[in-house]
């Protein structure tokens, strides 16, 4: 992988890593409290869990995340604004991620 592409990655981990302190400090309310609980975040932490490995999956493995990614779009796209910006901005770097890694990969 070029130098470009190494730091390119190194930033969007460090930014993925820094984001889950910004949704803690931001209350739930209402029916997005009771929406949050359900199987959309277990899914969403397993996904982005997974951008740490990211080199190291096949290509098979980084379409399947990318899938997911596009799954849980719409379902977060229905809580509040303030979740739904910090969440969606989230998946969208872990998204971004895997199109990266994948890319390269194709490209070799």
């Amino acid at each position: 992988m070029d130098r470009p592409g190494i730091i390119f990655l190194l930033l969007v981990t460090a930014v993925i890593v820094a984001l889950p302190q910004l949704a803690e400090k931001t209350p739930f309310t209402g029916a997005a409290a009771a929406f949050a609980q359900g199987d959309w975040k277990s899914e969403f932490e397993d996904v982005c869990s997974k951008t740490q490995d990211a080199m190291t999956f096949s290509k098979e493995e980084l379409n399947e995340l990318v899938a997911r990614c596009d799954k849980l779009k719409p379902l977060i796209e229905k809580l509040d604004e303030s979740q739904r910006k910090v969440y969606l901005k989230r998946l969208q770097l872990c998204r971004n991620l895997f199109v990266f890694v994948l890319g390269s990969k194709e490209a070799q």
